[in-house]
């Protein structure tokens, strides 16, 4: 109980004592002397003058940087400035320190410590990340190919298509552990993604030469696949052509993100790595505006070119069509008869100011095209990255459709595959593959449904195709139904029964040569040439090979890919043949793999296995 009484005693006394206390000290140091405001010097071109000697009076030596001194108190308050928080809160009886302070006052302090820290904010000290968009990409739309009957359409006919968007955006998404939306899926892109070791021609007066082979269907018994494999000759680094080359860049708002123009720089500047002083080098940027960033140089000139790069920023609107106008016309103004001249497009091609509509824009590449100028495309970014929009412009430009995920993609796509993306060997390709009634019932063409023509599109010289460069290598797959074999399609009833033994096809030549599977027929132009040249081989009986065990390598491999995209496409044809089945084919031809890109799809096809359906919001 005396300690009880003790105790509140002592907390009555310091109610008492301490605002006595405090007292008689904010009197003391009121009594002292305030610090006085040193006078700005004045501005004036001349050298600064001498440090000016301190006023009399025990003052302590002032550091190199001194802050301003504040305003004098008025009396009865503390002097002392408070320490700082957030938000100021002054000490009773006092003024805050005025938030209005003149030019001249804040100048001088300025110069001599640097910029002023930002104010604090309550409860947030930094601006949250911008998330990736979601949900917003554009993909071309194309149902996959069904089977056809021979006896109905003989004919198939579709342009070459070289373009390696599709394998890149497939697994730009499975490494976020998402599956692919259906439409981003080409599958002949995933086919034609990885280089195969098909013979090439023998010189560059027949650019091409065709490989072929027939063997049993993995997924379905009964059917066969029929491999087409075509490469072009490769041209030597010594005797490629000069480059007139206009880097069309897009630093747009949208650009704003680790994955877009930081790597576009990247990317670009691996490719300049690759030309020297034969190549000129100019740059468009455009963003809200379109303007020359810089003038046609020669490419020997890196420093100069990297500096022009590096100065590139994001934000505002996306006048992609402006940007288009002046990266043609300063192509036109550097044309060269003997060099190759190119827009390379670097954009996530979200049009969204002036001409951004796609037809447009198409007509607007393709008239250029018949000028001389082809146009390629980068893509970079996802989540609104429109694809289709980017697949037609190079189509119609007669360039390449490529997209960026990674810095080594840019290095494959821009150093180990320089000059396949730069340097054409022809363009207009296209193919035509007539089946043989006799020895086949039903095919359908495995990717390439963007890529479809008319069967007299082929000898139309005025139709648009693909582009195939230096060295590069196609692949196109058929699945067939041989004739008396499992039949995917019934018989028509009014239609004619298909009679036992049939004639060969109209250009399958005499009659020892009925048992052929199909005829093959290749169209192209060179590149400064408007009349097309025709090539053709048959496929026959000596191609097959009894089991898919038995048959090459590289078209074991390709067809392990095809599977992949079919099913990332919902496996219609596949039937019960898994991913598990994919990666164990892939892995057994996957052969010489000098850069590792086999050995990444058969990680590809197990990560397809556990990914999610759909992105989770980032919000």
């Amino acid at each position: 109980m005396a300690r009880t009484r003790l105790a509140l005693a002592a907390a009555a006394l310091a109610v008492v004592v301490a605002p006595v206390a405090w007292r008689i000290t904010q009197e003391r140091e009121a009594a002292r002397p305030a610090p006085t405001l040193p006078t700005p010097e004045p501005t004036s071109p001349a050298p600064e003058p001498a440090p000016k000697r301190a006023p009399p009076g025990p003052t302590a030596e002032a550091p190199p940087s001194p802050e301003p001194a504040a305003p004098a108190a008025p009396e009865g308050a503390s002097a002392v400035a408070p320490a700082p928080l957030p938000v100021p809160v002054p000490s009773s009886g006092a003024r805050a320190p005025s938030a209005a302070r003149s030019a001249a006052e804040v100048a001088p302090s300025r110069r001599a410590r640097g910029p002023e820290p930002l104010p604090m904010r309550p409860l947030l000290l930094a601006e949250p990340a911008r998330p990736e968009p979601t949900g917003r990409d554009r993909f071309p739309e194309a149902a996959p190919q069904g089977f056809r009957a021979v006896r109905e359409a003989p004919v198939s006919t579709f342009s070459i298509d070289a373009d390696t968007a599709s394998y890149a955006v497939v697994r730009a998404a499975l490494n976020r552990n998402v599956l692919p939306p259906r439409g981003a899926v080409r599958t002949e892109e995933l086919i034609n993604y990885f280089p195969y070791a098909y013979p090439g021609p023998a010189s560059a007066a027949e650019p091409f030469r065709v490989t072929a082979a027939v063997f049993p269907s993995p997924w379905a018994e009964g059917r066969k696949i029929v491999q087409i494999g075509i490469r072009g000759f490769a041209l030597a680094p010594a005797t490629r052509p000069k480059a007139n080359l206009v880097f069309l860049v897009d630093t747009s708002g949208s650009m704003d993100a680790p994955n877009r123009l930081p790597l576009v720089k990247q990317s670009l500047a691996m490719l300049l790595t690759q030309l020297d002083a034969r190549d000129r080098v100019a740059i468009v940027a455009y963003a809200g505006r379109a303007g020359t960033v810089l003038e046609p140089t020669p490419g020997s000139e890196r420093g100069k070119i990297l500096g022009a790069i590096e100065g590139l920023a994001a934000g505002g609107g996306t006048a992609g069509g402006e940007g288009l106008r002046q990266a043609y016309a300063l192509a036109q103004q550097g044309f060269d008869r003997d060099a190759v001249n190119r827009v390379v497009l670097a954009t996530d091609g979200d049009f969204n100011l002036g001409v951004t509509g796609r037809d447009a824009l198409q007509g607007f590449v393709a008239r250029e095209r018949e000028k001389g100028v082809f146009l390629s495309v980068l893509g970079f970014g996802m989540g609104n990255y429109n694809d289709a929009l980017m697949q037609a412009l190079a189509q119609n430009g007669n360039g390449a459709a490529a997209y960026i995920d990674t810095l080594g993609e840019a290095r494959k796509v821009l150093v180990e595959e320089a000059t396949s993306t730069l340097i054409p060997i022809a363009k207009d390709v296209k193919i035509q593959v007539e089946f043989n009634p006799a020895t086949v019932a039903e095919y359908r063409l495995i990717g390439y449904e963007t890529r479809a023509l008319r069967p007299d599109d082929f000898v139309n010289d005025k139709v648009d195709a693909g582009e195939v460069g230096s060295g590069q290598t196609v692949t196109a797959l058929y699945e067939v139904v041989p004739a008396g074999g499992p039949r995917m399609l019934p018989d028509l009833r009014y239609g004619a029964a298909p009679p036992a033994s049939a004639g060969p096809a109209a250009s399958a030549g005499p009659a020892e040569t009925s048992r052929d599977y199909a005829h093959v027929a290749l169209r192209y132009k060179r590149p400064d040439a408007e009349a097309s040249t025709l090539m053709d081989t048959v496929i026959d009986a000596s191609r097959e090979v009894p089991r898919f065990a038995d048959a090459p390598q590289e078209a074991r491999f390709a067809t392990a890919v095809a599977a992949f995209g079919e099913i990332l496409r919902g496996g219609v044809h596949t039937g019960r043949f898994g991913l598990d089945d994919v990666a164990r084919i892939a892995a057994a031809a996957r052969g010489e793999d000098p850069f590792g890109y086999r050995g990444e799809f058969v990680q590809l096809v197990r990560a397809a296995k556990t990914a999610s359906s759909l992105a989770p919001d980032p919000r």
